[in-house]
């Protein structure tokens, strides 16, 4: 049985017993409500008799009956009460509804009346149980004989009786509103739970808690709420590491800002990709975005985290070796068509031009290399260099590395990020320069700077390309950019991973064409 018919029924049943419980406390109350208006009646019909002047005169006559009987049975029909015994002191009646009883001893207790109190009792008497007032009759201050009014409980039990079909009715509708509020809310609860039974809500929540701290993914479920002061519904275990989130509620605003813009799932009917690429401080997270949806509407987001960390870590070293490859390739391809020029040079006979074909360029290369070897201290770095300058060329782009270009021992990054760093801005300024020569016939240059000023680490690309918009400036840092149509880059987002990793700063200047540079602390690094 369902959650919601348990509740249902439980609720009816309880209401049915609180309402039957009700009703009886009403029909008592209203038991004692006429029972009380009854003895202040009697008490009040009582009292006017015995204080009439007319009760003490007709008592001084030798046949009281012959005047009070008519009086009292007017008395009793104009009150509504059942009977009015008016008596001697030794209880015989001068008065009684029943006239043949008239005569006959009153029976009932008078002995507080003879004391001088009026008073009200329950009894049993000649026309049954019945409430009655006794009071004293006085005259000239003593007690010359006493009156008792009484209705019987028959008759109050007939008013009684006559309140009873409102007071049922009254409960009838009372169980029926709450009958029909327990259903709504019952089915309200039913649409909540999914109609489950309390045991498979228990065995569906154990297996939710069990798969979200064993998957290997991390997963985020927001709800319907937008905005930053929403709160996550559900953060598992390896969301939390990868996020580096603490225990408890998560709001989004505690999300990175790179994951924030994912929050809102991609339409279906747009084509958009589900599947994103975003960078943390020191992650690359690939982001899975999928709406979820109830009876047609959206009731929130799930977010499923895969880390690429270490994987992109691969990538990029696999491209840095392809990179060199190609470059060797490259360079190999050149050094055979300047050794077949020099070969049909010699053959020629023009030897003192294939020596001074052979020296000019040898001199060229060889100049770049002791430079670089000489000025900067890290091999990565210069090998990356001269590797891309091969690269450049093969592309038909002129990379020029600058003659200030210089870099100490001590650096704020390893040798991977400084490939990192500068691989992937070298990499994106040929792109650009290439892109853009091909739109218009100037010549496609890159221009490159690795140097230290004023305890920075300074890297300076700038490339004959248009640059970045700065409207897409931010979207590039965050979540990849790509000048290339289709595509999403992530070299500029792993830079500035870098850059933030260290404290740095990174930002676009205006040149002849466009710049990007990046400032590194050295001093921060160091400590």
């Amino acid at each position: 049985m369902s959650v919601a018919r348990q509740l249902f029924l439980l609720q009816l049943v309880v209401l049915t017993l609180v309402i039957a419980a009700g009703t009886l406390l009403a029909v008592l109350d209203q038991r004692r409500d006429s029972d009380e208006s009854t003895r202040r009646s009697v008490t009040a019909v009582a009292t006017a008799l015995a204080l009439s002047d007319g009760t003490v005169a007709a008592l001084r006559t030798p046949d009281p009956s012959a005047i009070l009987q008519p009086q009292t049975e007017r008395i009793r029909t104009a009150t509504g009460t059942d009977f009015i015994v008016v008596m001697a002191p030794d209880r015989t009646r001068f008065t009684h509804t029943s006239p043949e009883l008239i005569g006959g001893t009153f029976s009932g207790n008078i002995e507080r009346a003879l004391a001088g109190e009026t008073f009200t009792e329950t009894y049993a008497g000649s026309l049954g149980p019945s409430i009655r007032a006794v009071a004293p009759i006085y005259d000239g201050g003593r007690i010359v004989g006493l009156v008792s009014v009484g209705v019987t409980r028959e008759k109050i039990g007939g008013q009684v009786a006559k309140s009873l079909p409102t007071i049922f009715a009254v409960a009838a509708i009372g169980l029926g509103v709450s009958a029909v509020g327990s259903f709504l809310l019952s089915r309200r609860l039913r649409r909540q739970t999914l109609g489950m039974a309390p045991d498979e809500l228990r065995r569906m929540y154990e297996h939710h808690a069990a798969v979200l701290h064993s998957i290997g993914e991390g997963l985020v479920v927001l709800g319907r709420t937008d905005g930053d002061d929403a709160t996550a519904e559900v953060v598992n275990d390896e969301a939390r590491r990868l996020l580096d989130l603490p225990d408890g509620p998560v709001p989004v605003s505690a999300l990175p800002p790179s994951l924030r813009t994912a929050t809102a799932p991609a339409p279906s009917d747009t084509g958009e990709p589900r599947d994103e690429i975003h960078l943390t401080t020191d992650r690359v997270l690939l982001v899975s975005r999928e709406p979820v949806e109830w009876e047609g509407k959206r009731i929130g987001t799930v977010l499923t985290l895969r880390d690429r960390t270490e994987m992109q870590s691969v990538m990029g070293e696999l491209d840095s070796v392809r990179g060199f490859a190609e470059s060797l390739r490259s360079q190999a391809h050149e050094s055979a068509n300047r050794l077949h020029t020099i070969i049909t040079m010699v053959e020629l006979g023009r030897y003192d031009d294939a020596i001074a074909f052979a020296t000019d360029d040898l001199r060229l290369s060889q100049e770049l290399i002791d430079r670089l070897m000489t000025a900067v201290h890290e091999p990565a770095l210069a090998a990356l260099l001269l590797g891309k300058v091969g690269v450049a060329a093969e592309r038909g782009v002129d990379l020029i590395v600058t003659e200030d270009t210089a870099l100490g021992p001590v650096t704020p990054l390893t040798a991977r990020e400084l490939v990192t760093l500068v691989g992937n801005l070298v990499d994106n300024a040929i792109d650009a320069a290439r892109g853009s020569a091909e739109q218009t016939a100037d010549e496609p240059w890159v221009e490159v700077t690795v140097c230290e000023e004023d305890s920075l680490m300074v890297v300076r690309v700038a490339d004959s390309g248009p640059g970045i918009p700065a409207e897409e400036f931010d979207k590039a840092v965050t979540r990849g950019y790509s000048t290339k149509s289709g595509q999403r880059g992530l070299g500029l987002a792993l830079v500035v991973q870098v850059v933030t990793r260290h404290g740095g700063t990174i930002r676009t200047e205006p040149s002849l064409g466009s710049m990007i540079v990046v400032e590194i602390p050295i001093a921060g690094a160091a400590s």
